[in-house]
């Protein structure tokens, strides 16, 4: 089996605090080199060691504002901590170097990155969500995969955006 040592990490919630609060939606998106994985953990596959098992052999994790949600979130209703078992770039602060402020999405546009689910936020992931669990539609399941699953793949572009204002420019 092929290794990934990256991993891009995003969750979707049903709100903002664990201790009221569930996850839905753990999206990873390893890579080495050109080759990717997506594992996306939903429903009854969130599990600690789900979790655990999807994340063998990372070696540097990558999230935006993760430090101040994802990765608390994870750590209070699962209890890894992942920032103590894999190396951790929060790239919303790499973001703030180069004075790229705002949520996630609003960064992906100034630098021109395109998302399929284009004009879906937080509160629709929660409200797609709410539309499986209660009325098992598969239609509004698909929509919330696809959201995160452009949250993660853009967390790549993000990382690959950002490394080019670091490449010095040739004479």
């Amino acid at each position: 089996m092929i290794g990934y040592p990256e991993a891009y990490l995003d969750i979707e919630t049903t709100g903002l605090y664990p201790h009221e609060s569930s996850i839905t939606v753990i999206g990873l998106y390893f890579c080495n080199g050109d080759d990717g994985r997506l594992v996306q953990l939903y429903d009854s596959s969130i599990s600690r060691e789900n979790l655990l098992e999807a994340m063998r052999g990372t070696e540097h994790m990558y999230t935006y504002n993760g430090s101040r949600f994802d990765i608390p979130f994870i750590r209070a209703c699962l209890g890894p901590d992942l920032e103590r078992m894999h190396r951790h770039t929060d790239l919303m602060y790499k973001c703030w170097d180069y004075n790229l402020r705002g949520g996630f999405k609003r960064v992906l546009q100034h630098l021109g990155i395109f998302r399929e689910t284009e004009g879906l936020n937080g509160m629709d992931a929660i409200r797609l969500w709410e539309r499986y669990k209660q009325f098992n539609d598969l239609d509004a399941l698909d929509l919330l995969l696809r959201y995160n699953r452009d949250d993660i793949v853009n967390l790549r572009q993000l990382r690959d955006a950002l490394a080019e204002f670091d490449t010095p420019c040739e004479a």
